[in-house]
């Protein structure tokens, strides 16, 4: 028995890296983390940079003040303004749709509707969480937008191609109203994306703080019964938010 142990204890050895093997894999693994929250973090300065300044007026170099980080930095990771405006972009898709796939696993049985419904839920969420996303895609939605095309070609059509089926699934059993189904998405983009892109508004009207969960609560009970609840808004619609609700609300 003692020999099988120690034959046993011999051969985890021999499966085992030496010590110095194992230092270099956790040196490396660390400096992948360090170099993946690096991105991250120039990812979020450039999307507020692009959000304020648009494509033209911002600079890598503001970028790296806004992450606290050094010019080189910034080139060192992307080599230029486009590719980092680029990287930007696929973040923020990637990102939804990461969502997505966590919210509305593709082998799920949820119904067509199930499906519209929590995947604008989560883009609702994506918004809040990231409030200079709405703007960013706005300064390129115009007609001379050098990236427009891109954009159209290598992000939007990978959302909308997941989603129309779905939104069309929805109107053919009557759940969604008939229509254009790309109007349909775009006309549940501008519904979910009201917090973000028009936050500073309703809370300099109203005192209530978009981002907080009562108010985000409220508004996607709106959604539901006003779109997804079919015929059904009426009954469901959710009460206003009075004075005292509003106080707790505000920031």
């Amino acid at each position: 028995m003692k020999r099988n142990s120690t034959q046993a204890a011999a051969a985890i050895s021999e499966s085992q890296p030496p010590a110095r093997e194992r230092r270099r894999r956790g040196a490396k693994r660390r400096e992948q983390q360090r170099a993946i929250a690096t991105r991250l973090a120039i990812l979020e300065a450039a999307l507020a940079e692009f959000a304020e300044k648009g494509y033209e007026g911002a600079s890598t170099r503001y970028i790296g003040e806004r992450a606290g980080m050094q010019h080189p930095l910034i080139t060192y990771h992307y080599r230029t303004k486009d590719i980092l405006w680029r990287a930007v972009a696929a973040h923020c898709h990637d990102t939804i749709r990461k969502l997505w796939d966590e919210w509305i696993p593709r082998e799920s049985n949820l119904t067509p509707i199930e499906r519209v419904r929590e995947e604008f839920r989560a883009l609702l969420r994506f918004t809040l969480e990231h409030p200079n996303f709405h703007l960013f895609m706005l300064n390129e939605n115009r007609p001379d937008s050098p990236r427009l095309a891109w954009l159209v070609k290598n992000v939007l059509s990978k959302n909308v191609g997941r989603v129309l089926p779905q939104i069309r699934a929805a109107q053919k059993a009557g759940d969604l109203p008939a229509g254009e189904p790309l109007l349909v998405h775009y006309m549940l983009i501008g519904i979910t994306s009201v917090l973000s892109s028009l936050g500073p508004e309703i809370r300099a009207i109203s005192g209530l703080s978009p981002n907080k969960p009562a108010v985000v609560e409220s508004y996607w009970k709106l959604v539901e019964a006003l779109v997804f609840n079919s015929g059904k808004a009426t009954a469901r619609l959710p009460k206003t938010l009075g004075p005292r609700a509003r106080r707790r609300t505000a920031s």
